[in-house]
């Protein structure tokens, strides 16, 4: 079982938590201890049920149990070699200069981070575009300019929905700003952060 290091922190201390006091911590308990939101831990804890560490039951608060009793491996940070430069303007000469990058490298938290695959056109202008991957760093704060993911309310279903959108906050509201100059902002009171977009991954050409 492959758990990033974050997810094998809150592994531990779900494990130190039911052994020291009987019951399993409450996501509030471990926002607190981690010092980051409620949705970044719930984020995490989805993963360990989905990985087969932690079972969970429904709409429970201390509902976590442990599958296996056993440290996860330790994390490995995937990587590629960077063989060089490529002209996407004139030509320059093939200089071959092996540099390894690791998706590690674009985030000092990148075991936090998580990935969601784009829908729609609305970040084309920043080369954000259909089917691609976006990284995502949790966060419920952000600045002017951020590209986030945002929870806004869905008139027609009286929902929330996510949207991925540039940032700004003004007077007296919050526009969220698609990079399509055929779209137009989204205007409300205010809005929910989930996380702030530090990479994209094209997948194809």
């Amino acid at each position: 079982m492959f758990l990033t290091a974050r997810q094998q922190n809150v592994l531990e201390f779900v494990r130190d938590f039911i052994h020291d006091k009987g019951i399993s911590p409450t996501l509030e308990e471990m926002s607190q201890f981690f010092n980051v939101s409620k949705v970044t831990i719930h984020g995490h804890v989805n993963a360990l049920v989905s990985k087969g560490a932690l079972t969970k039951a429904p709409n429970q608060t201390r509902s976590l149990e442990l599958v296996e009793d056993e440290p996860a491996p330790p994390p490995s940070a995937a990587g590629l070699v960077i063989q060089g430069r490529i002209a996407a303007g004139d030509f320059i000469e093939a200089i071959q200069d092996n540099e390894e990058f690791k998706l590690d490298d674009m985030s000092p938290r990148m075991d936090d981070c998580f990935m969601l695959r784009v829908q729609g056109e609305s970040m084309i202008n920043d080369h954000i575009c259909p089917g691609d991957l976006v990284i995502v760093e949790p966060t419920d704060t952000a600045q002017n300019a951020d590209i986030v993911v945002a929870m806004v309310p869905d008139d027609l279903t009286g929902n929330r929905k996510a949207t991925l959108k540039r940032f700004f906050r003004e007077d007296d509201h919050i526009r969220l700003q698609p990079s399509n100059d055929l779209l137009e902002p989204i205007l409300v009171p205010d809005c929910e952060i989930q996380g702030r977009v530090i990479g994209v991954v094209r997948t194809s050409v």
